[in-house]
């Protein structure tokens, strides 16, 4: 870390195989303790982590902004309380999870599950909730059990996915620009736990009321349709799915349209209908193609290790999950 970080921490750099180099800045950076110090750990406990972050927290933000993600190993985590006291330690605020798709539970604190979709799904490439207005600015993952094969957390900078796209399929880039997307999707009546999207419109919203629902969902959306079988069906307003980060001045990718494409398949929903151009025109099957391979291609799979922490950019970097054979335990933090 930088000179002022008092050196309780280290840098791991390549040529680890769990980072790549772009525009010479490591994705994502590690850091681990630096029990060199004295020969001993220098986190005894959480308490210790949770004093450093405190301490350091300006440092640490300055790096996420540099590197767009931090993995945090090797730190004194032991279950999912601890990560609630890391994240808590921040002081950002927790993001409720009001609109998000993906079927989660709530386990201690402000920590969820990560997306409970079954194991043999994979879950694409996505900015959390860009399919609402208020998404959350800052992710953490935590390892609670790690896997003993798959189950990775992929991750890539959107800004690279950005200059890529526009390198290969500028026509469908100025597209995008111009006309915006739109989401659509139908919520069962209840949790379904067999769909990658199966959360319910009563989880999704907080309510088994549905005049409540309705006041909530149109909040976030355009416009909601009831379907006989009691499902609910939302249409987001056009949004953009190319955004300048303010900060840097970088165009983002920001937007879920592979996600949806590939994942928001059910027995309600199809990827024809669900992501379409904000004029209703579909996407290209052959350009859905191509971004899933530039996405593939820029992405860092790390594996991971009991303990571990993510901490995400949501602005920079897009994230999404491998197939995994279970057991399989990584929660999640949506902070403001």
């Amino acid at each position: 870390m930088p000179e002022g970080q008092n050196s309780l921490v280290k840098e791991i750099n390549l040529p680890s195989p769990e980072q790549k180099e772009f525009d010479k800045t490591v994705f994502p950076l590690i850091l681990c303790p630096n029990n060199e110090i004295e020969n001993k750990a220098v986190f005894e406990s959480i308490a210790k982590v949770t004093e450093w972050i405190k301490t350091d927290k300006t440092v640490i933000e300055d790096q996420l902004l540099k590197h767009g993600a931090i993995l945090f190993r090797d730190f004194p985590l032991e279950c999912p309380s601890d990560f609630d006291s890391f994240v808590k330690a921040f002081n950002y605020g927790a993001l409720p999870y009001v609109g998000g798709a993906a079927p989660r539970t709530l386990v201690v604190g402000d920590v969820y599950t990560s997306n409970e979709a079954p194991p043999d799904s994979l879950i694409p490439f996505h900015h959390e909730m860009a399919q609402v207005p208020n998404y959350p600015s800052v992710l953490f993952f935590y390892c609670d059990i790690p896997p003993t094969e798959g189950g990775q957390t992929p991750l890539v900078p959107s800004n690279l996915v950005y200059k890529k796209m526009v390198k290969l399929e500028s026509e469908f880039v100025n597209t995008l620009k111009e006309k915006g997307v739109i989401y659509t999707r139908v919520l069962p009546n209840g949790d379904d736990p067999t769909s990658p999207i199966g959360r319910g419109w009563q989880s999704t919203y907080g309510t088994e009321d549905r005049v409540e629902a309705e006041k909530k969902a149109l909040e976030l959306v355009g416009s909601i349709e009831w379907q006989k079988d009691g499902c609910l069906k939302t249409v987001t307003r056009v949004l953009p799915a190319i955004r300048e980060d303010p900060r840097t001045g970088k165009e983002m990718w920001f937007n879920s349209i592979i996600a949806v494409f590939r994942g928001w398949k059910d027995s309600r929903n199809s990827p024809e209908t669900s992501i379409t151009f904000g004029d209703g025109t579909p996407m290209n099957p052959r350009v859905m193609d191509t971004l899933e391979n530039v996405l593939n291609e820029l992405a860092i799979d790390f594996r991971w290790q009991k303990g571990d922490v993510v901490m995400l950019d949501n602005r920079q970097a897009l994230h999404g999950r491998r197939s995994f054979v279970p057991p399989r335990r990584i929660l999640a933090a949506l902070c403001k």
